[in-house]
């Protein structure tokens, strides 16, 4: 139920907290007592209301700070939250994730309900698996332990031990060719390991934590004193054992708000289930039950799009442990935009080249490069597209690359920022920021080179630009008054959580790791049958997922969206691929045309004749061969001295724009300059690996170093 206030308070409120809202957003944000279940579809609000939420019962002191839980499943979700409610002018809420809230009350309750010093913890599971299974005198490789630690994982966040494994497991698909009993002997093994270091892992974090509290009514019932509202964000990926441990913070009480779109349900495979999303007013019968479905992200055809996918879906009978429910259908608010594309392309090379192109033209368009993302089922994709923006000179970041906060710069710069704060002048945040980290090497203008000096550059570049939204949001334009002590505790605790700033360059990502983020246009590629769905979805529950999979991927997307998907893996190679069962119905009759590389839209009717090499007539079977058109058998026909006057000047202008050689000719690309000698700009734009930006920006050189050798 809703909360009486008196009037001119109510008023107050309404129009800092409630102010803005839709209507649905308002009543998640004004219901301040008892369960509520909000059904939040993507792009619909849902962290504004549960954050206004949370500040309306603050400010209306129906909630005290420190007396609330808000639970999700990243750290930087965790502190982007933080951050909106310091925004909204509420300070000491705990937005944590399920393992540093556990974390944070085991390291407290331990030494009173253990004793002793707690374990070490262990970050990454991979040495303690190998070392388990050299015992078991099992072979493995990177990948094997990598799917044997992903097994152990779901085991553990199912409350199975070594013992119980073996049943509950019974029809999962085999992890690294190993038989389930192997399995089970392994997991044991590594259990042992771990208690030989006096080591725990993360889930052992949340698994200790259940014991303490479900054993010790001392510490249940101090925990219970110290939280007592709960909001439980993206509900639909709790898994049993979070699910085990948020009961016992809740104990016998019902102020619990749990959010979730069981239609973006995308981790049952870490043993995360919507069924206690779908099922919380069983438990919870006088739940209010609030449906977020207003889009306030993507443009009408993005989200005509996504509802269609879901709409596609054959109805079938509940079964397995999450179950299909009937999707939010979600309603645009945005004006009209684009429609999304649907290309057809001859293989992975021309699909790469064909994105960078468009992205290219994006970029020409005013599109920020951040405001880009190449979204892909698996990170084996990632090194095509890394190719084709390296080749085209577009910047890009790799998500789950080296971390933003680990970078050299960004350490020296928060160093800097550090001792500046110290002693501060009156001067604004964000011109004290400049000048700080202008002996860095920061500049007003981004530099003309790229590679590792333009990468240093961006990084400082995004410093600027969050010291820039800080101040907007909590400084003098806002009523408040902003440090660089401010900004410099905010780094800290950003640092900690691992949220970074907005970086420029174009994403590339897999659609797993996209999850809960969003960007103006979003490429999503190799949308074919064994990438989409991927080929050991083999159930109907596991090809169900790859479809809330493609939905979360098209939902990332605010304008532009293109769909892609290739013939053949390599050049020249059979085309036996075929576009994803999901697009059928989705893309246009005319969306099966298949682009080469120069983008041209060929009839598949007519085959191109296959490559053959100049010089023997063997058929050609590697795209460096179809590029320099000779077969690797046969001698090259340039002069040496030409082709090291070539590598010479690409070595010198890589090093002048700090970037790798390739990225301004491969060698292919640069013997077959050498061969074909072209003597004109346009001879030379017909060499394969010379696009339109090269030739303007290297062909007078070229022809210069061909005219005098």
């Amino acid at each position: 139920m809703s909360l009486e206030l008196p009037v001119d308070v109510t008023d107050n409120l309404e129009a800092r907290i409630l102010g803005g809202l839709d209507e649905e957003q308002r009543h998640v944000a004004s219901t301040l007592t008892g369960p509520m279940s909000v059904l939040a579809g993507a792009g619909t609000g849902k962290t504004r209301a549960i954050t206004h939420r949370i500040a309306y019962g603050v400010h209306s002191g129906v909630y005290k700070p420190q007396q609330v839980l808000a639970v999700t499943f990243t750290a930087r979700a965790a502190a982007e939250m933080r951050t909106r409610l310091r925004d909204l002018g509420v300070g000491g809420v705990q937005a944590r994730t399920f393992h540093a809230a556990a974390l944070r009350q085991l390291q407290y309750f331990w030494p009173h309900a253990v004793g002793g010093p707690l374990p070490g913890l262990l970050d990454h599971k991979a040495q303690v698996i190998a070392e388990s299974a050299r015992r078991l005198r099992l072979t493995t490789d990177r990948a094997a332990i990598r799917d044997l630690a992903a097994e152990i994982e779901w085991a553990k966040v199912s409350m199975l031990t070594p013992d119980t494994y073996l049943k509950a497991a019974a029809g999962r698909v085999e992890p690294a060719g190993f038989d389930l009993t192997t399995i089970s002997r392994l997991f044991q093994a590594y259990e042992d390991v771990k208690t030989d270091r006096n080591i725990i892992d993360f889930e052992d974090v949340l698994l200790i934590t259940v014991g303490i509290l479900q054993e010790d009514a001392k510490v249940a019932a101090t925990v219970r004193d110290q939280y007592r509202h709960f909001v439980v964000d993206e509900y639909q990926d709790v898994s049993p054992l979070q699910q085990r441990l948020l009961d016992l913070w809740l104990g016998p009480r019902d102020e619990l708000c749990v959010v979730g779109d069981a239609s973006q349900t995308i981790y049952s495979f870490t043993g995360a289930t919507s069924r206690h999303l779908l099922d919380f007013t069983k438990r919870f019968p006088e739940a209010e039950v609030v449906k977020l479905v207003r889009d306030y992200r993507s443009t009408p055809q993005v989200v005509n799009l996504a509802n269609s996918l879901l709409a596609a879906r054959t109805k079938q009978p509940r079964r397995g442990n999450d179950p299909w429910s009937a999707p939010l259908e979600l309603i645009a608010q945005r004006p009209t935009g684009p429609e999304p594309s649907f290309t057809e392309c001859a293989d992975d090379e021309a699909e790469a080249a064909q994105v960078a192109g468009r992205i290219r033209t994006l970029l020409n368009e005013g599109v920020a490069a951040s405001q880009i993302a190449v979204l892909y089922r698996t990170n084996g994709q990632s090194e095509a597209y890394e190719q084709a923006l390296a080749s085209a000179d577009i910047g890009y970041q790799l998500r789950g690359g080296e971390r933003f906060f680990r970078r050299k710069e960004v350490r020296d710069a928060m160093l800097q920022l550090r001792a500046g704060a110290r002693a501060a002048g009156t001067d604004p945040v964000p011109q004290l920021v400049r000048d700080i980290l202008a002996n860095l090497g920061y500049t007003a203008q981004a530099p003309r080179s790229g590679g590792a000096v333009r990468e240093r550059w961006e990084s400082l570049a995004a410093l600027v630009a969050l010291a820039d939204e800080l101040d907007k949001a909590r400084g003098s334009a806002a009523g408040g008054v902003f440090t660089l002590q401010d900004l410099v505790t905010e780094l800290e605790e950003r640092a900690a959580a691992q949220h970074a700033p907005t970086v420029q360059g174009v994403t590339l990502a897999s659609l797993h790791s996209a999850k809960g983020l969003e960007w103006d246009a979003v490429f999503l590629v190799g949308l074919s049958e064994g990438l989409m769905p991927i080929s050991f979805a083999d159930t109907d529950d596991a090809v169900d997922e790859e479809r809330r999979l493609l939905y979360v991927g098209i939902t990332r997307a605010r304008e532009h969206l293109a769909l892609s998907w290739s013939l053949a893996r390599t050049p020249g190679g059979r085309a036996n691929r075929k576009p994803s069962r999901f697009l059928d119905g989705l893309r246009p009759q005319s969306s099966s045309s298949v682009q080469n590389r120069a983008g041209a839209k060929p009839s598949r009717r007519k085959q191109a004749a296959p490559a053959v090499c100049r010089v023997c007539g063997t058929l050609l079977s590697s795209g460096a061969e179809r590029k320099v058109g000779r077969c690797q058998n046969c001698p090259p026909t340039y002069e040496e001295s030409t082709f090291d006057a070539l590598r010479q000047w690409r070595k010198d202008t890589a090093l002048e724009a700090s970037v790798p050689a390739f990225v301004v000719f491969t060698d292919a690309t640069l013997v077959a300059i050498a061969e074909a000698r072209p003597q004109s700009m346009q001879e030379l734009s017909r060499l394969a690996g010379v696009g339109p930006a090269k030739l303007e920006r290297y062909g007078e050189d070229v022809l210069r170093i061909l005219s005098a050798n």
